[in-house]
């Protein structure tokens, strides 16, 4: 039952969770445990790499490829500066830049053929059916874990994952009522270059503060959970069964 439980969960998350799984299933408890006198083993770490794919997108996010993320952050400063501070408007601005480019191709392409001189090399504008087949099996991880917890939550009547999402969706709304939906992704990009990196050197010591706090969470978690979330009236499983 518990391999079917552990393939289960494998399909239901997403490719990153289960890349950290995997750098994370040869720790033990004591992983964290300063080495002893006759300790000849180092303390393991997680690959903060293997977690993001080890690919392309991991390199960039680590600024082991610094050119990647150079380009990175300067065209998410530069599309922040021209839509935030300046005021451009995102369509007019890329209605702008469309309209553009097809002239250049176009009087690039006359020109060209006046002068007996190469056409633009333009590539070959279709996705393939592998990234396409890639992009679908992403969006069905994410759009089923979604149904699932909407489904635990209205069906099932999960009153702590309904918290647990009220919370979440609240401190959406309030980090959203302070910045706007552009500052919101700017501000992402930039933890994203900055947080892997951080975590990727100082590991050992942010895993000790991490799970201190998570102690005082859980701990307080339960408190709550004693007092209030157990007393609270919930349907039993006959009055499931029944509807």
């Amino acid at each position: 039952k518990e391999g079917v439980g552990e393939q289960e969960e494998k399909i239901k998350s997403p490719f990153w969770f289960q890349s950290l799984s995997k750098s994370n299933c040869g720790r033990d408890e004591n992983s964290h445990r300063p080495m002893a006198m006759g300790d000849s083993v180092p303390t393991p770490r997680i690959s903060v790499h293997q977690a993001f794919g080890g690919g392309l997108v991991a390199d960039v996010l680590l600024w082991r490829k610094w050119c990647g993320g150079v380009v990175m952050l300067a065209s998410a400063t530069t599309f922040w500066c021209l839509f935030e501070l300046a005021g451009y408007s995102i369509l007019s601005f890329v209605a702008n830049v469309l309209l553009l480019l097809v002239v250049i191709l176009f009087f690039w392409a006359k020109s060209a053929s006046l002068l007996n001189r190469p056409l633009p090399p333009l590539p070959n504008l279709e996705i393939s059916e592998r990234t396409a087949g890639k992009i679908a099996d992403e969006l069905q991880v994410w759009v089923n874990i979604a149904l699932s917890i909407a489904h635990d939550i209205t069906l099932g009547r999960n009153l702590k994952l309904l918290l647990k999402v009220g919370v979440a969706l609240w401190f959406v709304s309030f980090i959203g009522s302070f910045f706007s939906f552009l500052t919101v992704i700017y501000i992402g990009v930039i933890l994203s270059l900055s947080v892997p990196v951080l975590y990727d050197k100082y590991q050992h010591h942010i895993d000790e503060k991490l799970s201190v706090t998570n102690k005082i969470i859980q701990t307080q978690y339960r408190k709550i959970d004693e007092t209030v979330l157990r007393k609270l009236p919930l349907p039993s499983k006959k009055e499931k069964k029944m509807q």
